[in-house]
């Protein structure tokens, strides 16, 4: 057995119980994968279809994982080539989801809160679309594929303290932007 599937027991699980445990590990992955996908498409159903893409890959290709530290870092690997896949044959549309957005929201909010978080939002989005392409990479899969450092260094190609740099200025730069608006 492989070093990395005797680590990452999602791995051990779909490799040794075919499909019925590899739905163990879509499960196990959906929730973190849906939402770094999601936050870099900004559309639920575009999202919705490149996740099934990537589990169809990694489901076709689970053999050919060798010396992989994890599933997770080779799962959010192939979700970024195929974000990037994605937005060359879309080139450059900007689509915020509404219906998901306003599910982020709390339903007991008055109505000028709510609008106010919406705009808030829109208004992340907006300034994190500005960020290059490797910043915008590297929030997502901090904060929405909510992986480690280390993960997202060996995804990027970076080393984990680059990696905690990048993620440091580019919250810091976030927050003037985010004041600059407010002011404005």
């Amino acid at each position: 057995m492989l070093e990395s599937a005797r680590r990452d027991p999602a791995l051990r699980t779909a490799r040794s119980g075919g499909p019925h445990k590899f739905v163990e590990t879509y499960k196990q992955y959906y929730p973190r994968l849906f939402a770094y996908i999601y936050a870099r498409v900004g559309n639920t159903h575009q999202a919705e279809d490149i996740v099934s893409d990537v589990f169809e890959r990694v489901y076709l290709k689970l053999d050919s994982l060798r010396d992989r530290d994890a599933l997770a870092t080779w799962l959010f690997t192939i979700a970024r080539n195929a974000i990037v896949s994605h937005v060359r044959k879309r080139s450059r549309e900007t689509i915020v989801d509404h219906d998901v957005l306003s599910e982020l929201s709390p339903a007991t909010d008055s109505v000028e809160s709510e609008v106010m978080h919406r705009e808030d939002l829109a208004g992340i989005v907006r300034a994190v679309r500005t960020f290059s392409r490797r910043e915008q990479d590297i929030i997502s899969l901090k904060f929405d594929a909510e992986l480690a450092n280390a993960q997202i260094g060996q995804i990027m190609g970076l080393t984990e303290q680059n990696v905690r740099v990048i993620i440091f200025r580019t919250i810091r730069k976030l927050r003037k932007i985010m004041a600059a608006q407010r002011t404005a």
